[in-house]
């Protein structure tokens, strides 16, 4: 099947291209085309054979979000282990723009996540008509204990790699989210880059020295940045200190108004720029809920404003939709929305390997989201089906 998206006004990274058209053929992009370049029925048929005309009147036409940190939304959790809340997430991520997503992990009994990758096995097989689904984030249980935040302190523990394989042959992990200060020998980076498992730094009081040696192993990712992690001091750098220096470093930032202040957001994007930033929800089942009482991990959540919180007081997460944190950025940065768009994908496909995604070019999967001049979703397509 081919498709012929006409008069879009088409934003991926550096590329800002109004009145455009695009061609898509079995799920991938095949040619763009300038504005002014015509596009005859008579010269696509003969080689795609039939063709369906969008035409999307002078809207955005964006890479679909890559979402690689999420728990939950629409009054569900990834880690309830059903189809049911799989499929829940997926449709509704689509109404936030993200066309694939990465099921996030909690920290929980083993036997329950193993319950969790066998449902995600499951759901990948079945056709469904959600966001993409290509992999896991495991976050947890590897996590210091002074370092829980809202994950369950009963079911903290050691790495373990020969539990991270067992999860792995029921459904891939492309990203694993731990507190390296546990990794005394830093055998358990050694052995996530050798799968070529992504090691992200998170929940940690890590000092610089511990995130060094981890960093110069192959660890790329620092999961949340900012939040539960060891702050930037003049004598002692800490996490957010090596996050900000290291141009090999890639950071997810929650944009939501809660996790971090309007002034931090803006002096990340200016140190640390469009290049290596990767946006995240971190979101709960309350995101696209009203407030109320919800659960995370076993733990009892009250969401008030929008914000998530244990009985503690600490923030449990997000109630945040993706749309609304690029929204954020925008008004926050007033960077050009094609810089912007890095940091919703591309980044997050190119350091994870997913290299099928993210940009708007001949070659890539048509992966796609029609969004007003103001960012609100409007449609969404996942290797050129529309789903929504």
């Amino acid at each position: 099947m081919t498709t012929v998206f006409q008069r879009a006004h088409i934003v991926s990274p550096d590329v800002d291209v109004p009145d455009a058209s695009l061609v898509v053929k079995d799920g991938v992009i095949t040619a763009l085309y300038l504005p002014g370049e015509a596009i005859p029925k008579s010269a696509l048929e003969p080689v795609y054979g039939p063709v369906e005309y969008i035409d999307l009147g002078g809207d955005l036409l964006l890479p679909g979000f890559f979402d690689i940190h999420t728990h939950g939304c629409a009054n569900h959790d990834f880690c309830d282990a059903t189809q049911e809340a799989m499929a829940a997430m997926a449709r509704h991520k689509l109404t936030q723009g993200v066309t694939s997503f990465l099921g996030t992990t909690l920290t929980l009994p083993e036997e329950r996540l193993d319950e969790v990758f066998a449902h995600a096995q499951m759901f990948q097989r079945e056709n469904h008509d959600g966001a993409d689904l290509p992999a896991i984030h495991l976050e947890g249980p590897f996590i210091a204990p002074d370092c829980a935040g809202a994950q369950n302190p009963d079911y903290l523990r050691q790495p373990d790699i020969d539990m991270v394989d067992r999860l792995a042959s029921w459904f891939p992990i492309s990203k694993a989210s731990y507190s390296i200060e546990l990794d005394h020998d830093l055998s358990f980076v050694r052995q996530l880059v050798e799968r070529g498992i992504m090691p992200a730094v998170a929940h940690s009081q890590a000092t610089y020295e511990q995130f060094t040696q981890s960093r110069l192993l192959g660890m790329r990712h620092m999961s949340h940045f900012c939040n539960v992690m060891s702050p930037l001091h003049h004598l002692n750098f800490g996490l957010v200190g090596g996050g900000m220096l290291h141009k090999d470093m890639f950071v997810e930032l929650i944009c939501d108004g809660v996790h971090l202040c309007p002034e931090m957001i803006q002096l990340l994007f200016e140190v640390i720029g469009c290049e290596r930033i990767m946006l995240i929800t971190d979101s709960m089942r309350a995101a696209g809920m009203p407030d109320g009482d919800y659960e995370l991990g076993g733990l009892p959540v009250t969401v008030r404003d929008g914000c998530a919180r244990i009985a503690n007081g600490r923030v449990a997460g997000s109630t945040l939709l993706f749309h609304q944190g690029l929204q954020r950025v925008r008004r926050l940065t007033q960077l050009p929305l094609a810089q912007l768009v890095k940091t919703t994908a591309w980044n997050q496909a190119r350091s994870l390997g997913f290299s099928d995604r993210g940009k708007i070019e001949p070659g890539f999967r048509a992966d796609l989201v029609r969004m007003s001049a103001d960012l609100e979703p409007k449609q969404a397509w996942v290797a050129g089906q529309k789903r929504l």
